[in-house]
């Protein structure tokens, strides 16, 4: 993940995506070879020189000042993820700074684990590139073996296990925003090796992962309808709500059901089979 070439990447993508109406900006119908803005253009509406501004598209965001990356998140109509992963970017090129070295966390502290275990609603808890650590039994029930061995990386299982088409019905939307998240995540995180070698490994094994990192896409996952196939009471409509536990670096994942849905009472069943299944492990193991 070579950061000029994710500077010059991403924001070219940005350009092509804001049409010159949008930007309020004449056209006289001029027949343009370009998709969305011109550099001139972007250069225009920040307040630079197009000079100036073709050195930051060609990768180079050492030393540029928040002024003008404010300005050129206006000037490209960034939303709150893409600015925040534009000012990410011009951090990663100043090159890496003491405590930089980040890894992703790989273990649960026992309050989240009890959090987790006294939730009433399917549940998870994973980390910053995606790999869930700890599930609670109504969750487990849920995915229906799949979260039987943790830990286990989301992206991985998105794009590389042939049962997650089948459990996620909107699979190409999570798999959009599974790849989102990752991108985001490697502008935060630039030197995360294992990250860098799981992004490597996927762009290398699935075509469907490769062609979405190469959109430069990033998004908050906050909360999103989740439409799933469980095993045991078949489809489901969720409603997904991340709680991020900012001094772990982990996130806590929950599904809720709208009140007296079909999904409420397949949510009760599963609760009530995971406990049954619970009461007779602890008959076999006593």
């Amino acid at each position: 993940m070579a950061t000029k070439d994710d500077v010059r990447e991403f924001l070219t993508s940005r350009r092509a995506k804001v049409t010159p109406e949008q930007a309020g900006l004449p056209t006289f119908g001029d027949k343009r070879r370009v998709t969305g803005l011109r550099r001139e253009e972007v250069a225009l509406l920040a307040g630079v020189s197009a000079d100036y501004y073709t050195r930051l598209e060609r990768g180079n965001l050492a030393g540029v000042s928040e002024q003008v990356l404010d300005a050129l998140a206006r000037a490209l109509r960034l939303d709150d993820a893409e600015r925040a992963h534009l000012f990410d970017l011009a951090r990663a090129s100043t090159g890496p700074v003491r405590g930089s070295r980040r890894t992703a966390v790989s273990k649960v502290r026992p309050g989240v684990l009890r959090i987790l275990e006294s939730l009433t609603t399917p549940a998870y808890v994973r980390n910053a590139r995606t790999d869930i650590l700890a599930a609670n039994d109504l969750a487990i029930a849920l995915y229906g073996g799949i979260l039987d061995r943790l830990p286990l990386n989301l992206a991985r299982f998105l794009f590389l296990d042939q049962r997650a088409p089948d459990f996620f019905l909107d699979w190409e939307t999570v798999a959009d925003d599974s790849v989102a998240a990752l991108r985001a995540e490697a502008g935060r995180n630039p030197h995360d090796k294992s990250l860098t070698d799981l992004v490597g490994e996927l762009a290398t094994r699935s075509d469907a992962f490769g062609t979405r990192w190469a959109r430069h896409n990033v998004k908050y996952h906050r909360s999103a309808t989740k439409r799933v196939h469980s095993s045991l009471v078949g489809d489901l409509e969720l409603t997904g709500e991340a709680m991020e536990l900012t001094g772990d670096g982990l996130v806590i994942i929950t599904y809720t059901a709208e009140p007296d849905s079909p999904a409420a009472e397949a949510l009760r069943f599963l609760s009530s089979w995971a406990n049954t299944q619970l009461h007779q492990e602890a008959q076999r193991d006593s």
